[in-house]
């Protein structure tokens, strides 16, 4: 009896020290980030700052490795309200989630109060002298660089022949391929596409080789920042110090081949970064130029690869979508003279319902979930009080799935756009403000130019349609699409 006795007591000990210990964790953060801030803790969002240093992390990556990544957002409205702002440690740092059009528009758009906030460990990925760390100054100088070279209508009437040909070329080379990852060769084509834009580069070695690490780097930096063997973010690391050797490389080559006669070849965007100075006759440093191009050349066929593939599986889901989508590339074609080849600047313009489902598959599938902020000063907004330093999530999904903004969010309906007047903050897949995604026309320009020639003569039969899907880095089925590209029609737009 009295062993027994002994027994419950221990066994009550150590459950009692086990409850201790979690009341202790579960309170840690909240003591040593918000007691520091007196009064002013008071005037914190609602929300949960999690165990020491894993914070919100395990329940951000649960839901979205499940079939419900929405969870994670739910858990806080459900937990504390639908007010749309959030405390939560994320990567390790104290941060408030917003996730309503008003709150998010005011974080994007106020350069006095907020700075870029990305995770030290998505910097290392993407380099800190990139337009996500530089300076307000400095990223409006290599914007105003850019700009033209990338989004200019001179611009893009030079890069739409390149890209009309390349996508032809691919999508009748992907029909005689029996069985392909349709995401795999989008993504393969976009990496073509950017590389040539940027460094003038169609050696196919090379453009595997890269497209590669790159993948690698992608995958990192969205992931823990663990730096062991066997996880995503050392592999990360890894690929971008390979990345780096391969683009310095090319700019001391370039640099070389400038120093005597002036090369007949076309000036690309590496030539731009090299020429450009400030008043004071300053050039970029090789590392500046290096991280532009590396964040430019991963972003730019990312979220082009993926979001092509999402309007090609979505049109092809949606029958009298696609029909009316291809009705209107057929009109195109229709008005053209008999003497012209290929599309132009012009005619992409006229495609006003691809454009909606462009916007619309950009809603459904939120290619960023996310973007970093980062108060500069002890902020009010919404009733709340940002603190100086504390990190702010600008939390897409939660707009672009607002049953209030869009009815029946999940469903996928271009005609949801037919006379919409977009309201500040309601639409962000490139963000808002000064530091709106510059390649977004681009973008754009080739989903346009890849969907109007595969309404017109192909058709995508998916081998796995049930095939579950993952969130990270992006949205994407588990097996890239495993799919048959089927030629439908003998003419070529």
């Amino acid at each position: 009896m009295e062993l027994a006795f002994t027994w419950v007591v221990l066994i009550a000990i150590i459950l009692g020290a086990f409850g201790g210990l979690n009341w202790i964790l579960k309170r840690a953060n909240k003591w040593f980030y918000e007691t520091q801030l007196r009064e002013m803790q008071y005037s914190l969002p609602p929300g949960d700052l999690g165990w020491p240093f894993i914070g919100n992390m395990w329940s951000f990556l649960r839901a979205f490795k499940s079939a419900d990544p929405d969870s994670f957002m739910r858990t806080f409205a459900a937990r504390y309200g639908g007010g749309g702002m959030y405390k939560a440690l994320m990567f390790g740092k104290p941060s408030i989630f917003v996730t309503t059009p008003e709150t998010c528009k005011r974080v994007l758009t106020d350069d006095e109060a907020f700075k870029p906030g990305w995770p030290s460990s998505t910097m290392e990925l993407i380099g800190k002298k990139s337009f996500l760390g530089i300076s307000y100054e400095e990223h409006k100088r290599l914007r105003r660089l850019t700009s033209s070279p990338v989004n200019g209508h001179e611009a893009l009437s030079l890069y739409l022949q390149y890209i009309e040909q390349n996508v032809a070329s691919a999508l009748d080379k992907w029909a005689s391929m029996g069985q392909i990852e349709f995401l795999t060769q989008l993504r393969k084509l976009t990496f073509r596409i950017i590389m040539y834009i940027f460094l003038s580069s169609e050696s196919e070695p090379v453009m595997e080789a890269l497209e590669r690490e790159y993948t690698s780097l992608n995958y990192g930096v969205r992931a823990m920042a663990i730096n062991l063997p066997g996880f995503a973010y050392h592999k990360a690391l890894k690929a971008r110090k390979n990345l780096v050797a391969v683009l310095q490389s090319t700019v001391k080559e370039r640099k070389n081949q400038r120093k005597g006669a002036m090369s007949s070849k076309k000036r690309d965007m590496m030539d731009a970064l090299i020429d450009v100075e400030d008043e004071n006759g300053r050039k970029l440093s090789e590392e500046e130029i290096v991280d532009v191009l590396l964040m430019y050349l991963n972003a730019g066929h990312e979220s082009s690869g993926h979001i092509t593939m999402w309007a090609t599986i979505l049109l092809q889901e949606h029958p009298e979508f696609l029909q009316k989508a291809k009705e209107e590339q057929e009109e195109i074609i229709k008005r053209r003279p008999p003497t012209q080849k290929g599309l132009t600047l012009n005619e992409v313009r006229e495609m006003k319902y691809l454009s909606k489902v462009i916007d619309e598959t950009l809603r459904l599938i939120t290619f960023s979930l996310t973007v970093f902020r980062e108060a500069k000063a002890n902020i009010n907004l919404n009733g709340y009080i940002i603190p100086k330093g504390w990190k702010v999530l600008v939390w897409f999904r939660s707009v672009h799935l607002d049953p209030e903004i869009y009815p029946n969010p999940k469903e996928f309906n271009p005609s949801r756009w037919d006379n919409r007047i977009v309201k500040a903050g309601t639409f962000l897949p490139f963000g808002a403000g000064s530091r709106m995604c510059p390649g977004n026309d681009l973008a754009k320009l080739e989903i346009s130019i890849f969907l109007h020639h595969f309404l017109l003569n192909y058709q995508l039969q998916r081998l796995n349609p049930e095939c579950s899907l993952m969130y990270l880095p992006h949205s994407r089925p588990k097996d890239n699409c495993l799919a048959r590209i089927k030629k439908i029609h003998s003419s070529s737009a």
